[in-house]
């Protein structure tokens, strides 16, 4: 089981959430490395100002994985079997695989796209 993040997670923590904080706390506390990929790193990232000092914390502890070419190969057939546009969400689907949690702001795109993906996924959402 793995805990993956999208951009509100990031941001969630940003602001100082402390229910995100805290899910995330438990997963470090049970060895296990929270996952997320490149482009939501861009969705989340503006430079590093101090402001920022919490998100990039929390990077240094994420395993953030390449939105490469295989990867995008496969969020864009997700985003042609959906008719969804985000292909940042799509990506972050592709990675889950059954049993993950996915903390999100938008729960409700994302499990239209675990559902299509056929991957069984508890959405946490914020």
């Amino acid at each position: 089981m793995s805990l993956l993040l999208d951009a509100g997670a990031f941001m969630a923590v940003e602001r100082g959430d402390r229910d995100v904080i805290a899910l995330i706390k438990r997963e470090r506390l049970a060895q296990r490395v929270p996952l997320s990929h490149g482009g939501v790193v861009a969705q989340i990232w503006r430079g590093g100002s101090a402001r920022q000092a919490e998100v990039a914390r929390l990077l240094r502890g994420v395993d953030v994985r390449a939105l490469d070419e295989e990867l995008g190969k496969k969020a864009g057939a997700l985003l042609g079997k959906t008719g969804a546009a985000d292909a940042v969400d799509a990506a972050l689907v592709c990675l889950a695989t059954d049993g993950d949690d996915i903390v999100t702001s938008d729960p409700g795109d994302l499990r239209s796209l675990a559902e299509a993906a056929g991957v069984h996924v508890d959405l946490v959402p914020l």
